[in-house]
């Protein structure tokens, strides 16, 4: 997972740096405004589906002493999570297919976006199968399938897009957004057919295991939901939280006394420079935070609390190994990178301060991923609620009157409360 990932974002960065020379900066910029509509619906419909069937599968294996039983019970959750996030996907498509030009206009404020969220809907569905098979076999501790199929999905974005150039150049057409979110689409498709290839080649079960009583159990539905509701309503809100935090910080910045321009471009080095940066080791705690989940549901199924404190404990070290070795190296290069990488100094200074923020950030992740497996989404959410109103706070209050720097004492605070009440609520296994 961390190899698929690390190759992953170095395709991405050579692919941005393509897009801004054949597509500019402007349309880049347009290109860039649908990501977080993107998140929104992938929160929505996806990514709380795809922890919950990884959770309920580590679950199915480690608590049936049967294997059969457990596979039983394995697939019947994720044909529970496929059912649930397809319609999810259906109905967010149809929504924002048919008012593509109300949220283009009304909320990212640039009606040029408004076919590219057209598009967008046709990658809905394909996303939402491919995620909720990733969790199935992330449940399983199985993480050949989710890493070739994120790598065959980036090489496939990539790929399609210069294809399409080279088409586009021989025609005189030139390269635009459209074609970097067809890119996208085609993408997701290339990681549906992976993910279901391996799919198809798994042993089939005897005839007769799909039952109605194994499938549509109630119990089983219940306990899905419980875990889906709460996780869904954390994504979303920390999605929220994002864009509130994206508009406040211009707004604020301005009342500090800094024009449109030079808010947009600290903003600007802040996010896509400095977090670019910092953000770019969380590959690999967040392969271990995956593979996590279903470990920890694992040994809560075998009721082994040993195994969950030496997990526990073991994440809580590396993370803090991991955390304070890139916060060392950035103090001593953050100067270097912000002048020699990105030319500018600003961003160098901000990478320096902001370096606290890694072991913060490793063990939150980290815990946050156990306490999923726990079964406990509701204590997540509530630490990530408070976690954004600490940053919002700062944002409101402190930034008008100290600027930029009231911001990143806000993001320090927010991971030091988080880190902190994560390890509180586990803290029966420390």
């Amino acid at each position: 997972m961390t190899a698929a990932g690390v190759l992953s974002r170095i395709i991405g960065f050579f692919y941005r740096i393509f897009l801004s020379r054949t597509i500019g900066a402007e349309a880049l910029g347009i290109y860039q405004l649908i990501g977080p509509v993107f998140s929104l619906c992938f929160a929505l419909t996806a990514s709380s589906i795809q922890t919950s069937i990884s959770k309920f599968v580590g679950d199915a294996i480690g608590g049936c002493k049967d294997s059969l039983c457990g596979e039983k019970k394995a697939r019947a959750y994720l044909i529970l999570g496929l059912v649930l996030s397809c319609g999810l996907s259906i109905l967010t498509g149809i929504f924002m297919y048919f008012n593509a030009d109300l949220i283009a206009v009304r909320f990212l404020g640039e009606a040029r976006c408004a076919p590219l969220l057209v598009l967008l809907t046709y990658s809905l569905l394909p996303c939402c199968i491919h995620a909720c098979i990733n969790g199935y076999y992330y449940g399983k501790k199985n993480a050949f399938v989710p890493s070739l199929c994120q790598l065959i999905e980036q090489i496939a974005r990539v790929g399609s897009v210069w294809i399409i150039f080279q088409i586009t150049t021989e025609k005189g057409i030139p390269l635009t957004a459209f074609h970097a979110v067809c890119g996208l689409v085609i993408g997701e498709c290339f990681g549906l057919l992976v993910s279901m290839s391996a799919l198809l080649r798994e042993k089939r079960l005897p005839r007769g295991s799909y039952t109605s009583d194994s499938i549509c159990n109630s119990t089983m539905t219940h306990a899905f939901l419980a875990m889906v509701i709460p996780l869904t309503i954390n994504r979303l809100s920390v999605a929220f939280s994002t864009s509130l935090e994206n508009l406040l910080i211009l707004q604020k910045l301005q009342l500090y006394g800094y024009t449109q321009t030079d808010a947009l471009s600290i903003y600007g080095i802040l996010s896509g420079m400095t977090l670019s940066i910092i953000l770019f080791p969380c590959v690999l705690t967040n392969s271990l935070s995956v593979l996590l989940l279903p470990a920890i549901s694992e040994a809560r199924g075998r009721s082994n609390e040993n195994q969950i404190r030496r997990t526990t404990q073991k994440a809580i070290r590396l993370g803090l190994l991991l955390g304070f070795a890139f916060t060392i190296l950035f103090l001593l290069t953050g100067d270097m990178i912000g002048n020699k990488l990105f030319h500018n100094a600003l961003a160098g200074r901000f990478i320096c301060r902001l370096s606290w923020l890694c072991p913060l950030m490793y063990i939150t992740s980290l815990l946050s991923s156990i306490l999923h497996g726990l079964g406990r989404p509701k204590q997540v959410l509530f630490v990530n609620l408070l976690a954004c109103l600490i940053r919002i706070g700062m944002i409101w209050f402190l930034v008008p009157a100290y600027g930029i720097g009231a911001y990143l004492w806000g993001l320090l605070l927010s991971q030091v409360f988080a880190s902190v009440a994560c390890m509180w609520l586990l803290r029966e296994f420390l």
